[in-house]
């Protein structure tokens, strides 16, 4: 739940929405609060202080019991409507809401005369003004908090459920939009007595909190498409405000109109850089952002430490989903330790979904850098954890529905979701790079272990021999790819590290990568052969794959049956490597 004060935007914590249509409950929202005393039609009708008196009217047995109940219930509801008057800036909201070509709707507990009754009381507010009124007399439609009101009122007004904002001052209000799938922002405004049933929220139960009505106004138009340009300043400076700092290198921090970082460099012999933008991140393009870049850097041997970010979001983007994926983006960075030191963020129409593009630094002493060029003829290759951990986990996100149709259970979507965790490849950088023995590392990602190989070997000028029944695949994996007709070596695969280290020194590193519960396999060699990959099976001479496309990006684009692979001529390097899938 976001809690905020004098109308303040949220910033990174906002959740992600598009809004067609706002639907208001009416007691104490589009009302003033506590014209009617739920604590007295409680005492009237005989309910529990603890219940809530419609339930127990509607679970009286059918009868002149019942009957009684409820007309006493309509006539405190009706006289309540005489004396009502309009909520602080409803009648202005609503005509702001219908300017901004938003729907308007009411749903309520209330029968639907004592609702006509206290629309005579507003004076520029009218049963015309709304696209649909939902009230307890639709007898077909369970009251709240269940959702049934939301997605009938939904369907009237020809929105999709999570695109109506439902406003309220009570508990079952927010229950009810948040069963429905709704946004819902709860108005923190209600006067009822002691006995009232202005029950307020947890955090759990809605995600805005406002004090009045025209506060409303800021996040409905965190729900509104941005104009194609630069983000608005005045929510990119509310992200900005809301970044860690602390770091002390960085002289020049972002701001807005500032159009440089400045760093100090202290004490660092080389600054190592890397970019790479990100097309194929799934549902968290941030989070993945933040990971192949740190990843790359770590390869290299080096710490990770600034950022800088380009944001092309498409039309149509709205603030609330700008501010998810630049929240997620900082919120990846802090995980990693790594500072957002600057960037651009605009919506174009170049893209038709968010590209995030990362130039990452990193700082690391001369004689610590894992220059691939230092490899060796004879290093082993060792293969860190299983493949292909991101590429399932991107697959389970993006084509779920898909993967349940084939046969795979909840449960096992979620764990191959689960695996999206564990694509950092960081912590065992840095165990290898303190082995002197360790002359190269390199991130899979892309292409899979198939194009990892050969930029490895293109990179080192070596050959390498590798054996396929030693690479390990998670059971994971192997299960969506045979139901996808995917091969595992063309998958993406961040969280897998090759390392080349010298014979000698490869039982102690792996010993100290099984330590830290980051297996290494020794899946091969590197060879005099210069920039060739060659495969053997079980001692005898196999193909190795080469992929024009990653195997997710071809699934995820048109989910086309996988074309035949071949070794490239000598087995070189792979055509992929000017595709790149998602970099």
């Amino acid at each position: 739940m976001r809690d905020r004060d004098e109308g303040e935007a949220a910033v990174t914590d906002v959740p992600p929405f598009r809004l067609r249509a706002v639907l208001f409950d009416f007691d104490g929202t589009l009302t003033h609060p506590g014209a009617l005393d739920f604590g007295a039609v409680k005492r009237a009708v005989g309910c529990p202080p603890d219940e809530f008196v419609l339930e127990w009217i509607l679970a009286l047995p059918e009868g002149e019991e019942r009957a009684a109940a409820t007309r006493t219930l309509e006539a405190f509801e009706l006289a309540a409507a005489d004396a009502s008057t309009p909520n602080e800036g409803a009648e202005e909201l609503v005509r702001w809401l219908r300017a901004e070509g938003l729907k308007v709707g009411v749903l309520t507990r209330n029968g639907r005369p004592a609702v006509e009754r206290a629309l005579r009381r507003f004076g520029d507010l009218s049963a015309a003004d709304l696209d649909v009124v939902v009230t307890r007399d639709d007898d077909a439609l369970a009251p709240k908090p269940a959702p049934d009101g939301v997605l009938y009122a939904a369907a009237i007004m020809r929105v999709a459920p999570q695109e109506v904002l439902v406003v309220g001052d009570f508990l079952l209000d927010m229950r009810a939009g948040r069963a429905a799938g709704a946004v819902t922002a709860y108005l923190a405004n209600h006067g009822a007595v002691d006995g009232g049933e202005a029950d307020g929220p947890d955090a759990d139960d809605c995600d805005f909190v406002v004090g009045r009505l025209p506060d409303l106004r800021d996040v409905v138009r965190l729900g509104l498409p941005l104009p194609q340009g630069k983000l608005p300043n005045d929510l990119l400076a509310g992200f900005l405000d809301g970044l860690a700092g602390g770091d002390e290198a960085v002289v020049v921090p972002p701001a807005i109109g500032e159009d440089v970082a400045a760093i100090e460099l202290r004490h660092a012999e080389l600054l190592v850089a890397h970019g790479d933008p990100i097309t194929l991140g799934g549902s968290r393009p941030g989070a993945a952002a933040v990971l192949v870049n740190t990843n790359d850097l770590a390869a290299a041997g080096a710490d990770p430490r600034w950022l800088l970010a380009t944001v092309l979001l498409p039309p149509e983007t709205t603030p609330s989903q700008a501010l998810s994926v630049l929240g997620e983006l900082a919120d990846a960075a802090g995980h990693a330790g790594v500072t957002l030191v600057g960037g651009h963020t605009e919506l174009t129409d170049a893209v038709t979904r968010p590209v995030l593009s990362l130039a990452a630094f990193g700082t690391v002493s001369r004689d610590e850098l894992k220059d691939k060029r230092s490899a060796r003829p004879g290093d082993r290759v060792l293969l860190t954890k299983r493949l292909a951990m991101e590429g399932t986990a991107l697959l389970a996100d993006e084509l779920g529905e898909r993967l349940r149709a084939l046969g795979m259970s909840p449960d096992e979507l979620d764990a191959c979701r689960a695996l999206a965790h564990e694509t950092s490849v960081s912590e065992e950088a840095r165990i290898a790079g303190r082995f002197s023995g360790v002359h190269a590392m390199h991130d899979v990602t892309e292409g899979g272990l198939a194009t990892a190989l050969r930029e490895l070997a293109a990179a080192t000028g070596r050959g390498i021999l590798v054996h396929r029944e030693r690479i390990p695949v998670s059971a994971a994996t192997r299960r969506v790819c045979d139901l996808l007709d995917a091969d595992p070596l063309g998958l993406i695969a961040s969280g897998s590290l090759l390392i080349c280290c010298d014979p000698t020194a490869a039982p102690e590193l792996r010993a100290a990568l099984a330590t830290a519960d980051m297996p290494a396999t020794d899946i091969g060699e590197l060879t005099d052969e210069a920039d060739a990959v060659v495969a053997l099976e079980h001692g005898r001479p196999a193909s190795w794959p080469a992929f024009v496309t990653d195997e997710a990006a071809r699934l995820i684009a048109d989910g086309a049956p996988r074309a035949p692979q071949r070794d490239p001529p000598g087995g070189g390097a792979s055509p992929h490597r000017g595709e790149r899938a998602r970099r």
